[in-house]
């Protein structure tokens, strides 16, 4: 499936997200992490009523840019991005999820570039993400894309 844009996400998309957001952490993370921790995070990343919430304050939380979703052609969501630029200079990726079939066609690729955009448009001189386990299945995309191993175990980090 090709990928037609990436926008802001909309209401509408906030269940497309959820349930992206759900299966993408189910998927990676119940065999590193094990069942109990994987569903707290499933709990506390993928609740619709907050996804909801953070749709409709893009720009209205200190830090908060949003929520941003890449469709196909055919307007399915293929992927979802949320970021922020917390500290000054310094961009954060909250979250990141692509669907299976839509993975290494450059979805997340796109969703990343398009983040960084926003966060260099509030300041952001680098962008950092962290990761939930140490041998984090997404690592190799990270370091693909120029991300490096900050101070903590599972904190990386790259220029904008």
């Amino acid at each position: 499936m090709q990928l037609a844009d990436v926008r802001a996400a909309e209401a509408a998309d906030a269940t497309t997200i959820s349930r992206l957001l759900a299966e993408s952490i189910r998927g990676s993370y119940t065999e590193i992490l094990g069942e109990i921790p994987t569903r707290r995070l499933v709990s506390s990343q993928c609740a619709l009523p907050r996804i909801r919430a953070e749709i409709e304050i893009p720009g209205g939380a200190p830090g908060w840019l949003g929520w941003l979703v890449a469709a196909g052609a055919d307007g399915t969501l293929l992927g979802a991005v949320a970021g922020g630029v917390p500290v000054p200079g310094e961009g954060e990726l909250y979250a990141l999820a692509v669907v299976p079939g839509a993975r290494r066609g450059g979805v997340g690729t796109a969703l990343l570039a398009a983040t960084g955009e926003r966060m260099r448009a509030f300041g952001a001189t680098e962008q950092r993400v962290t990761l939930p386990a140490g041998d984090d299945p997404s690592l190799p995309f990270y370091e693909k894309q120029g991300f490096v191993p900050l101070g903590g175990t599972n904190r990386l980090g790259r220029p904008l």
